[in-house]
């Protein structure tokens, strides 16, 4: 199909953005430079009137009194602060001086010079002071001061009124290049606005036809209507979106028949899930094991193992809650264990690596004891001389990991390729021989609950077994919305 310039959306837009910005852009660049100037030249200004305010009433009347002070005795000369004072004077001047756009700077030099007298005066009194010459000669001097004291500030007044004047013409400035800048931004607007209404009936009839389609269609699909499949267009970025929105009911459509499969297989692993919660055979033995230690008189075992099996269970249950605070799941498995070495006796050892910090994240119920229960009965059981069982736990960024190793006898390359493959089709197993609750139960639980391609990780050797899987960290208050069934803890 031949795509030519008028049958494109985003053409047609873009070269009516184009003359827009063409036709804002500059006034308004050069209105806002205009007024970050003025509006900085009057900021500055206001800031060196108000810093020689600050100063009047240090030179009118803070100096003199100072000086007033040291001559009546109150104060020595080495306690007056009046020198400070003069040296900050002096200081601040000497800026308002030196800044770069000040249009009246004879005023602050002219009343620096002026506090240097000022300085000499004051000199001489501590001159006078320290000589103990009659204190009529220091207050002849004072009156000097503030005579000098006077003058300085009437020179500061009159740097104020300057100011004043200064800033009075930049904001009449700013004010007119305001005035100009809304009055032409105005008249741009009203010409934009024109140019908007004229393109926007043009594209209106441009795409009518087959944004109605699409309404059409997608209002189909949404009433369940998969069959529904939108018709070409020759809009340019309506075909492709025509594409997409059939693409997407072509992967709506596949998914649903899928998510019906997954469904069933879903409730076969949540029926094996029962089946596995409560295991008779697990169960008696353990009473069997309790009721040889109460015949024997092991009194502590007794309890260790009833207080176990009662943690087991209330946690396998946990009131039909699927999701358990991951220090539930860490209890469940230490109760699991516990139980199984006192069967077992010097065949079984076990580590728990779980850190207390995971322990309030929450996972799926039932995640990790079947894993615990396949090592045992496929790698250590049959294994002469025992071994080892290591559960461990870990939050990597976003995500928590856990890993459940044996030191069993593994398994040989045929029979790992067909648990993966088993795994990879997402068929549950039932039968007997599939490992207790089944590695292919737990995988298909992890990538059904949590939404994600891939579940357990397998690695086995002669050296043993190791079964990993990676979820997502989730809170109580992330599982509240979309999840039913939460355990408290």
């Amino acid at each position: 199909m031949k795509q030519g310039r008028e049958k494109s959306l985003i053409g047609r837009i873009a070269r009516m953005s184009r003359i827009q910005t063409g036709i804002l852009l500059v006034p308004v660049v050069v209105s806002l430079a205009m007024m970050l100037l003025f509006s900085g030249r009057y900021t500055r200004s206001i800031q060196r009137m108000e810093a020689v305010a600050r100063l009047k009433p240090v030179v009118a009347e803070e100096i003199p009194e100072g000086v007033w002070q040291v001559i009546s005795g109150r104060e020595a000369p080495e306690e007056s602060s009046v020198y400070a004072d003069i040296q900050t004077v002096q200081e601040t001047l000497r800026q308002i001086t030196a800044e770069a756009g000040n249009p009246n700077r004879l005023e602050p030099v002219v009343t620096g010079r002026t506090m240097d007298t000022l300085s000499q005066y004051v000199d001489q009194v501590w001159d006078n002071i320290r000589e103990n010459r009659p204190v009529v000669e220091s207050e002849r001097i004072l009156e000097e001061i503030r005579s000098v004291a006077a003058l300085a500030e009437s020179m500061m007044n009159h740097y104020i009124t300057q100011e004043i004047g200064v800033a009075a013409r930049m904001s009449g400035v700013l004010h007119r290049v305001v005035l100009g800048t809304a009055g032409a931004e105005l008249l741009l607007l009203l010409a934009g606005l024109v140019m908007i209404r004229r393109a926007s009936r043009q594209t209106e009839i441009f795409v009518r036809q087959p944004i109605q389609a699409l309404e059409s269609g997608t209002e189909r699909l949404a009433g369940g209507d998969m069959t529904t499949r939108i018709p070409q267009t020759d809009v340019v970025e309506l075909k492709k979106l025509t594409d997409q929105v059939n693409g997407m009911a072509d992967n709506l459509e596949s998914t649903m028949r899928q998510n019906v499969r997954d469904a069933k297989n879903l409730k076969k692993a949540e029926l094996r899930t029962l089946q596995a919660q409560i295991n008779p055979h697990f169960l008696y033995n353990t009473l069997d094991a309790i009721v040889w230690k109460a015949e024997v008189g092991d009194q502590k075992e007794v309890i260790h193992l009833t207080s176990a099996l009662s943690d087991f269970f209330r946690i396998s249950l946990s009131s039909g809650a699927d999701w358990i605070p991951i220090s539930q799941e860490r209890k469940h498995i230490a109760g699991y264990l516990s139980i199984q070495q006192t069967r077992y006796r010097d065949i079984l050892k076990y580590e728990i690596d779980i850190p207390e910090e995971i322990g309030e994240f929450y996972i799926l119920k039932l995640l990790l004891q079947p894993l615990v229960e396949n090592a045992l009965y496929h790698g250590i059981k049959n294994t002469r001389g025992g071994g080892l069982i290591r559960v461990q736990g870990r939050k990597e960024g976003g995500m928590l990991m856990f890993r459940v190793s044996d030191t069993g006898r593994g398994m040989d390359a045929e029979t790992l390729r067909q648990l993966k493959a088993r795994m990879a089709e997402g068929q549950p197993s039932v039968a007997s021989g599939s490992g207790g609750f089944g590695l292919v139960n737990v995988n298909l639980r992890i990538r059904l609950y949590y939404n994600q391609q891939e579940g357990l990780q397998l690695e086995s050797g002669p050296g043993g077994t190791t079964v990993s899987f990676r979820v997502p960290c989730r809170t109580r208050e992330e599982l509240t919305d979309d999840d039913q069934g939460v355990s408290g803890g």
